[in-house]
């Protein structure tokens, strides 16, 4: 009899581990969700995410992928910038930082290892959008915060936070159709393959230029998001292929122009990202043919990842896919002191500033920081 009753005491503790284990992850809720100004819903059947509320302060990580760019560096900066705002800190027991590079499965083993430590929530910048279904399993069954950004996860079991990049794509496309008339060669500086960012760009890109019903040759390169690395693709492209009529350019846009100029290559309408230094050639040289569309988000957008996964900890309600804004400027429109900042790095992106969010850094805070793991 008292081996029965311990046997079913067993079972039962089974039983309620076992259940436990599989309501670990969030409960799907109705909206709206906290803060819709700032987590605003990807689309009208986003569906919303409420965690089990944790007693703070909080251990979260940062799981980085690839980190040989000027936008991953000055992210890496941002979040380190964030983490440390008071406001911010408080919240805070541990904030662990790790950049793994273009090796999935060292990112994978990364985020393993955060869940096995017992962080709390883990952001991630993912190498690639498929390949993380096991460890997105993982971290909903022992109740951790997962949250993606950037480079998403193609899943509706974490939280992706994100600005449409098949939309920028397709800005960059329209601004080629509207400024290349009769269509022409096309000059594509990509980014990281693989990556959700690079291929979702890309099909924006070629949406638009296919729709027009005007006649493209694009040329394709890999610029890696990288000033040197597209200087050097941009260089060789124009030594083999050129010259074009337009050139679209996902990051490493300075290194592009750069590229244009030491090959004497006339300025071309440029479809391209934030960097400071591109709009500052692009105020400088409109005159002289360089039309630019200067649009994308800063990246400060990994504040917004880390703000919304403590207002998931703290019990909150959040979209399970957020929707960030586009910093857009477009020619004649470059205004120094506000689209760009003449006395700023090259390498800096503009654009981190989410006000909805209470998000805004100076360039001293972000840059004040380190890219190192942490």
């Amino acid at each position: 009899m008292i081996k029965s009753l311990v046997g079913g005491v067993i079972a039962a503790t089974a039983f309620v581990m076992l259940s436990s284990s599989a309501i670990a992850g969030p409960e799907v809720v109705k909206g709206p969700g906290a803060e819709p100004g700032c987590f605003a819903p990807w689309a009208a059947d986003t569906q919303f995410f409420k965690y089990p509320k944790k007693e703070g302060p909080y251990r979260i990580a940062l799981a980085n992928g690839y980190i040989a760019n000027t936008w991953r560096i000055q992210m890496i900066q941002t979040a380190k910038a964030y983490a440390a705002q008071p406001d911010v800190a408080k919240k805070l027991k541990e904030f662990k930082v790790v950049s793994t590079g273009e090796d999935v499965p060292a990112q994978i083993s990364a985020i393993n290892n955060f869940i096995d430590s017992g962080f709390d929530a883990i952001v991630v910048n993912a190498q690639n959008p498929t390949a993380f279904g096991p460890v997105i399993k993982r971290a909903k069954e022992a109740g951790v915060v997962l949250v993606a950004f950037d480079n998403i996860l193609d899943t509706k079991d974490a939280i992706n936070v994100n600005v449409d990049q098949k939309g920028l794509g397709e800005l960059w496309g329209k601004w080629l159709v509207a400024h290349v008339p009769n269509g022409g060669k096309v000059l594509e500086v990509r980014g990281v393959a693989g990556t959700s960012v690079d291929t979702d760009r890309h099909k924006g890109i070629h949406e638009v230029l296919d729709g027009s019903g005007k006649k493209w040759n694009v040329t394709e390169v890999v610029g890696k998001w990288d000033d040197g690395v597209a200087q050097k693709a941009t260089a060789d492209a124009i030594a083999t292929s050129g010259p074009f009529d337009g050139i679209t350019g996902q990051g490493g846009d300075t290194g592009i122009v750069q590229a244009m100029i030491d090959a004497k290559h006339p300025f071309v309408p440029f479809g391209g990202e934030t960097e400071n230094g591109f709009r500052k050639f692009c105020a400088a040289h409109a005159a002289d043919g360089l039309k630019c569309s200067s649009a994308g988000t800063g990246p400060a957008q990994v504040a917004v990842a880390i703000k919304t996964a403590i207002a998931a900890l703290e019990g909150n309600v959040v979209p399970q896919s957020i929707k960030l804004p586009l910093a857009i400027v477009e020619d004649p429109n470059f205004k120094a002191g506000q689209d760009f900042f003449p006395d700023q790095s090259d390498n800096f992106f503009v654009g981190n500033s989410f006000p909805t969010c209470g998000i805004n850094f100076t360039a001293q805070e972000i840059m004040g920081q380190t890219k190192e793991n942490k």
